[in-house]
């Protein structure tokens, strides 16, 4: 089975996330079945270049999300997706979302950092843990505009 995944190794997310989260808009967008296999955890580890503790830990968390289902001797294979989501509105908050970012000055990666820093928070952080996430976003999107303009 050859899925439609890929692994940016330059990103700042890691790459149990990034794959999670393909896997997870594969599903749920109905591009992969209902009881659908995926690939074992040494064959897709093998096809991204990635360790297959990355692709375990992976199917974990789709697992514990609801998402696939994994058995002995049978793999892991897709489970129904949750509730339907009212796709329109999630598309409409993300958009908006990306003009708030780019109005306050964010660039493309550090809107996929402020992005995936909410999903690995699961949006239920601490106060505190939500301030350290701003600042490394802060950092991170001062540190891109300082590579735009030169500075250092």
């Amino acid at each position: 089975m050859n899925l439609a995944v890929r692994i940016d190794v330059g990103s700042s997310t890691p790459h149990y996330e990034q794959l999670r989260a393909q896997l997870a808009a594969l599903i749920t967008a109905g591009a992969l079945a209902d009881g659908q296999r995926l690939p074992t955890v040494r064959a897709l580890a093998n096809d991204l270049g990635i360790a297959p503790g990355t692709v375990a830990r992976t199917y974990r968390d789709l697992e514990a999300g609801g998402l696939v289902l994994t058995r002995r001797k049978v793999g892991t294979v897709v489970t129904a997706p949750p509730a339907a989501l009212d796709r329109a509105a999630v598309t409409e908050a993300a958009e908006r979302f990306v003009r708030l970012a780019r109005g306050h000055g964010l660039d493309d990666g550090a809107i996929k950092d402020a992005v995936a820093a909410a999903l690995l928070g699961g949006g239920s952080a601490p106060e505190g843990a939500r301030r350290s996430r701003s600042s490394t976003v802060r950092r991170s999107a001062r540190r891109d505009r300082g590579a735009l303009t030169g500075a250092a």
